[in-house]
């Protein structure tokens, strides 16, 4: 395929590369086109200025960057005019936009991973499930079950961005896609922007399992088993005897062994500048230890403090005021938190496992669970975090909290 001709709308036709995989530089025109087809949205979209500036500024950020490059190279050496025979190479913008193609339109190689390594980290969650994809955001992997044509998060997404009072508690949606045969959505990198931040990530609820995974009452062998690694002396003579537990009664277990079951939220991890992520936290649930673990993340700044509190008590507020709560339970989903020098931040993450309520059934968010009431204390744990929060004493000595097994 090399010399072919490939015109872009609105682009000057140039010649196909020799000594670039066809694929990178199709990709490259086709980013190229979608900055400019951007630049003219732009334009006839000035109503959704404020929706779109990320691209705006991002985008913009790129051709700076070429700008600055190309202009370097000016200074430096001269630059052969560029042919339009099929032996010549690409435009100097069709090179820069070809090494830059990956970055922009799928997620990051292990190259791109290494570079952004400084700025971009996932904290907690199953391992591979989230990938940096270009300036701004990540793409997220479908949930490992899910039905091929039913995707919870990405519809609780959506239907959460098109809410007014949610719409600035969760990251911002982008779209629904499909990359090398695998499923995923492409949501706002909300490290991004950020400068060497703390970070903590908040599982929310005093249920973080759905009441459909727990309704088969079969004991299970297996889940004793892992039951009497994390303790022994958790089972009753009668489980000991039958050497099974059901899938309930495990979760349930799992849920008191951190502070889940009594304070409705638990730390899954926290980074903070220099150390590498706390992410084994799974005994701290004790009031104190979870303060403690707080203050440490906080170190000794009381704005960031003050700052997080209203940002949850405001995320709260609004979570109370849309129909959606009302219409859905919300399990296994977290505050993500996230400041530096100069920015604070907090947001609603992870949906995979929220689900709409029967119509029969309504919720507080805050009463006790019990099988088939859909109650999964979201709000009662989001109260007690706020508290915690606000309590946690800062001082230039942290107390390291127990996280001994």
């Amino acid at each position: 395929m090399s010399g072919t001709g490939v015109t872009s709308r609105n682009a000057e036709s140039v010649s196909m590369p020799t000594d670039l995989p066809v694929r990178l530089y199709m990709r490259a025109l086709r980013q190229y086109q979608k900055l400019i087809d951007l630049k003219r949205f732009t334009k006839e979209k000035v109503a959704c200025k404020d929706e779109e500036r990320w691209r705006v500024k991002s985008e913009g950020a790129l051709f700076k960057r070429w700008k600055r490059n190309n202009s370097s190279a000016e200074n430096t050496s001269p630059v052969p005019p560029v042919s339009a025979s099929p032996a010549s190479q690409p435009s100097d913008l069709l090179k820069f936009l070809a090494i830059n193609a990956l970055e922009l339109s799928a997620p990051a190689s292990d190259a791109l991973l290494k570079s952004r390594s400084s700025e971009w980290f996932q904290l907690s969650g199953h391992p591979g499930s989230l990938a940096p994809a270009g300036p701004g955001t990540v793409w997220k992997r479908r949930a490992a079950g899910d039905h091929p044509g039913h995707n919870p998060e990405r519809d609780a997404y959506e239907a959460l961005a098109a809410c007014p009072h949610m719409r600035t508690a969760i990251p911002r949606y982008y779209r629904d896609l499909e990359y090398d045969g695998e499923h995923f959505i492409e949501l706002q990198d909300l490290l991004h922007g950020f400068r060497d931040p703390h970070v903590m990530d908040v599982k929310m609820g005093t249920r973080t399992f759905l009441e459909d995974e727990v309704s088969n009452a079969r004991a299970r062998q297996d889940l004793y088993e892992k039951m009497v690694r994390v303790d022994p002396n958790a089972p009753t003579e009668e489980e000991h005897a039958a050497r099974a537990v059901t899938k309930l009664r495990y979760m349930q277990f799992r849920e008191q062994c951190s502070s889940s079951a009594q304070q409705g939220f638990r730390i899954e991890a926290v980074k903070v500048p220099g150390q590498p992520p706390l992410t084994d936290l799974q005994k701290v649930r004790e009031p104190e230890q979870l303060k403690a673990t707080v203050a440490r993340f906080l170190g000794n700044d009381k704005r960031a403090q003050r700052a997080i509190a209203a940002r949850l008590r405001e995320i709260r507020s609004l979570f109370e005021k849309s129909e959606f709560f009302r219409e859905h339970e919300i399990v296994g989903s977290s505050i993500f938190i996230i400041y530096d020098d100069e920015r604070v931040g907090a947001w609603l993450i992870d949906f995979a496992k929220t689900r709409r309520l029967p119509k029969d059934v309504k919720v507080t968010h805050r009463e006790e669970w019990q099988q088939g009431n859909h109650e999964e204390g979201f709000l009662y744990g989001l109260d007690r975090l706020i508290n915690t929060i606000e309590a946690a004493e800062l001082s230039e000595t942290i107390i390291e909290p127990d996280v001994s097994r």
